[in-house]
């Protein structure tokens, strides 16, 4: 069976969080735990003295409420909260992120739209502005899925058609309208779709 997972969040922490549960007596991170420690909870990494800082991620989360052994569970049984002295030094641990050279950088194959939106499809979009026009929308994607003609444009993954129940006896505004216009507008946006074709009908 592997062993729990944890993480210790800046080198001078002296607390590690469990990923996994850790029974007692299981050694990690080179601590043994003398109690189970729950998971996402924390661990003594090593010995605090009582009215010394318990540190994570680099931070004061509290203070120890009596004397805490390495491999303790770290809650507020044991730990405390008071005043404190802070010397501010804004932003001096603050570094540009190590960004790695384009060719060790991680890809995939996708489509920048205009509007910056990055697609994984490449759909034409067929919507029916009114359910009347449902019928006629399905067809029309049926159609050009059919009849070959997508055979000259490799890039195009298909026809699809979005309609909807509702549009020719809703009032031009209010809620429900608002709501339409809005999921409609959602689907004509979708960064997976190259391009939309709105079918009105009456």
């Amino acid at each position: 069976m592997p062993a729990p997972r944890t993480v210790r969040l800046a080198p001078d922490d002296n607390v590690i969080v469990a990923v996994d549960a850790v029974e007692a007596g299981t050694q990690v991170a080179g601590v043994v735990a003398k109690e189970r420690i729950p998971r996402g909870h924390k661990m003594a990494a090593s010995a605090i003295g009582e009215g010394k800082a318990v540190k994570k991620f680099g931070q004061i989360i509290g203070f120890a409420s009596a004397p805490i052994e390495p491999g303790r569970h770290i809650h507020v049984h044991n730990v405390t909260l008071h005043d404190f002295a802070r010397e501010y030094r804004f932003a001096e641990a603050a570094k540009n992120d190590e960004i790695l050279p384009p060719e060790l950088r991680a890809t995939f194959e996708g489509y920048v739209r205009p509007s910056g939106k990055i697609g994984t499809r490449n759909y034409i979009g067929v919507l029916s502005s009114v359910n009347c026009s449902a019928t006629v929308a399905r067809h029309m994607a049926r159609a050009l899925e059919r009849n070959g003609a997508l055979g000259e444009f490799p890039a195009v993954d298909g026809v699809v058609a979005f309609v909807h129940g509702t549009g020719c006896g809703i009032a031009s505004s209010g809620e429900p309208f608002d709501t339409l216009r809005r999921t409609m507008w959602g689907y004509a946006t979708h960064a997976n779709l190259a391009g939309v074709l709105m079918v009105g009908l009456g």
